[in-house]
């Protein structure tokens, strides 16, 4: 089995930044995958490609919550994210197939820091 790769949040940027929330429960149809992963995998290279995207937080409790936080320099970012046409596809998907509820929010950074525990 190869090595997990260490999960790390997002670091912290110069403020001010945008943060969108998305929130969702899948379908059962989702959960046994039906293209969810590939789809997800993909999409994340994707938004990489976006300018002013910075970084994505990404966690799912066992009760079936997934929440994944995308970072964004500005609105124009997020904007042509959401126009992307593999994101929009993806999301007509998901709303007949992948999601029982979703919510999304745009939230403004106002502040940001880090902190990293010192090796050694």
């Amino acid at each position: 089995m190869a090595p997990v790769a260490p999960v790390l949040p997002v670091a912290a940027h110069e403020p001010p930044y945008y943060a969108v929330v998305f929130t969702s429960v899948r379908t059962e149809e989702a959960e046994r995958d039906g293209g969810y992963g590939s789809t997800a995998e993909r999409l994340g290279e994707l938004v990489q490609e976006i300018p002013g995207f910075l970084g994505e937080d990404s966690a799912h409790t066992p009760g079936g919550l997934a929440v994944t936080v995308a970072y964004f320099r500005d609105l124009a970012g997020i904007e042509a994210w959401r126009q992307h046409a593999a994101h929009r596809e993806a999301k007509e998907h998901g709303q007949a197939h992948w999601y029982e509820r979703y919510a999304l929010h745009i939230a403004k950074v106002e502040h940001s820091h880090g902190f990293q525990r010192a090796r050694g």
